[in-house]
């Protein structure tokens, strides 16, 4: 196994599948949320897939990062065509990376909240948006990510 996580290929495989599981965990959330009623058994489903895909593309991606990236990646670059991708893309990218597995697991609890509770604090449209949001920072997240390959492989 630790000879399979210093094959830089299969960890940033592993990172964008994982990202990808987790952005269908809630994009799939999201539809049970807009269904009325939606199924509290998917919802769990969803959420329990939508945090551990985004968790593991964390782990994936953190080490990633730490072994590989720092020496090995944003040197090239940095000194390539388009160092702006790691001045603003990758910094932008770290940011929402940070901060993105805090509010999935915000926007898990808002929306297995009992319906009750939900309708009483006018939280329904606003859990679906949060759900929502966490997906659509996904899908930014993988665009950025595809941004900074591209800069690698431009200034190699």
């Amino acid at each position: 196994m630790i000879e399979l996580l210093t094959y830089k290929p299969v960890l940033i495989g592993l990172h964008l599948g994982f990202a990808v599981l987790g952005i269908d965990g809630f994009v799939w959330l999201m539809g049970e949320l807009l269904s009325s009623p939606g199924n509290k058994v998917r919802m769990k489903y969803a959420s329990w897939i939508g945090i551990s895909g985004f968790a593991l593309s964390w782990l994936a991606g953190g080490y990633y990062y730490v072994v590989y990236y720092g020496t090995l990646v944003k040197p090239v670059i940095k000194s390539g065509l388009a160092p702006w991708a790691h001045a603003i893309v990758m910094e932008a990218k770290e940011h929402i990376f940070i901060f993105i597995l805090p509010v999935a697991i915000t926007a898990v609890l808002a929306a297995l909240a009992n319906d009750d509770i939900r309708a009483k604090l006018g939280a329904g449209k606003e859990t679906i948006k949060l759900v929502g949001l966490v997906a659509a920072l996904g899908l930014i997240i993988g665009a950025m990510g595809f941004i900074i390959s591209a800069a690698a492989r431009w200034g190699a």
